[in-house]
């Protein structure tokens, strides 16, 4: 159960690349399982190429994926704020599409796996294995790196003003513009670093990355569009879920019964139900 926690907080990592560039653009990002699966193998080519660590591995990952989410801003995304949703939508999946092509074409569909050996911790007859608490506690650093970014820097500040209102933030002189590349750089970097971090625990294929991002689709709704605290909790909330769900019925189940979650909580809750209760508490 408590192992489950450990890598909802990597779920939860994943979902609020998602969320963030939501938040802040509007724009839904069908290139996420694509940009999960780089990371991946970003941190399985470094350390192959190199020889260093795989933790040693997740600053050059999540650097690379800074740039490659200003390169989508401006090649998939720019041209389409303001646009319908489905013109948005159909400008990532395209650019996801062509992604996962080109890594079909190269690496097939072969599982590959980064070898990491941490020791585990023993609590009782409980072992938690050694990369599952690291990939949590880098998790929470990242995390508290980006809260400290968005809410002690100025441009930070920025990304919350544009995202509260666009127009307002042209306003008083806020280049809105390279906001959003910015946020949408940041949102694809989480991304990335997400998949490195879940490469030192599960195998993975260049297919790999349709399961994640649907995972975080459902975290995002879970915990709130554009809510990327809440995407956290709520990832921590699914692996809490699979934790518990995994010893009485087979693994292929508790995908169904995330997505059962998941259409209950759209239509009860379209805003989230973290953000239920921060409305709550707000009256």
């Amino acid at each position: 159960m408590l192992d489950g926690v450990l890598v909802g907080a990597v779920y939860g990592l994943a979902a609020m690349g998602i969320t963030l560039i939501w938040g802040v653009m509007d724009v839904v990002n069908l290139t996420h399982g694509a940009m999960i699966v780089a990371g991946m193998f970003g941190v399985f080519l470094l350390v192959g190429a190199t020889g260093m660590p795989a933790y040693g591995a997740l600053a050059p990952v999540l650097v690379a994926g800074f740039f490659a989410g200003i390169a989508l801003y401006w090649i998939a995304i720019h041209r389409m704020i303001g646009q319908p949703p489905l013109m948005s939508l159909l400008a990532t999946f395209s650019v996801n599409l062509v992604l996962i092509g080109l890594g079909t074409a190269v690496w097939g569909t072969v599982l590959f796996n980064v070898q990491v050996s941490l020791p585990g911790l023993s609590l009782g007859r409980y072992t938690f294995p050694g990369t599952h608490i690291m990939a949590a506690v880098l998790t929470a650093v990242i995390a508290g790196a980006l809260y400290l970014f968005l809410y002690r820097t100025r441009a930070g500040k920025a990304v919350r003003a544009v995202a509260g209102n666009r127009e307002a933030a042209e306003l008083v002189g806020i280049p809105t513009t390279r906001i959003l590349a910015l946020s949408c750089g940041l949102g694809v970097a989480l991304a990335c670093v997400s998949g490195a971090l879940i490469a030192t625990l599960f195998p993975f294929t260049v297919l790999s990355g349709d399961a994640y991002q649907l995972k975080s689709f459902v975290v995002t709704v879970l915990g709130g569009m554009g809510n990327p605290t809440g995407a956290l909790i709520a990832g921590i909330a699914l692996g809490l879920l699979e934790g518990l769900a995994t010893p009485f019925m087979p693994v292929s189940w508790t995908l169904v019964i995330e997505f059962v979650l998941f259409v209950v909580v759209l239509i009860a809750f379209p805003g989230g139900l973290l953000s239920v209760r921060l409305r709550r508490r707000a009256r």
